[in-house]
């Protein structure tokens, strides 16, 4: 997941799809791995903040605290999203 991320945009989907393969056989992302997905969707652009933002949920709800890592990753797929995204982005530091 982290070598699509730093594929770039053309391998959001890549990315994205290796997490869910991951899932399906069972094996449990931790945060570096959420942290590669999100940073993926950042790469993806604007057409990814929502995944990017539902990955930082997802992370939180199994009970992971996401690290600074995650959460600059977080922020800029809000930046990437555009100004519809500050406020979220802000409420990211808080």
């Amino acid at each position: 997941i982290s070598a699509c991320e730093k594929g770039g945009v053309e391998y959001t989907d890549t990315a994205l799809g290796l997490l869910a393969e991951m899932k399906k056989r069972g094996v449990a992302p931790n945060e570096i791995t959420y942290s590669a997905a999100i940073s993926a969707c950042e790469k993806g652009g604007g057409e990814y903040t929502d995944t990017a933002l539902a990955l930082l949920a997802e992370l939180k709800k199994r009970g992971t605290e996401p690290d600074v890592i995650t959460y600059s990753a977080a922020i800029s797929a809000c930046e990437k999203g555009g100004v519809e995204y500050t406020d979220t982005a802000l409420g990211l530091l808080a």
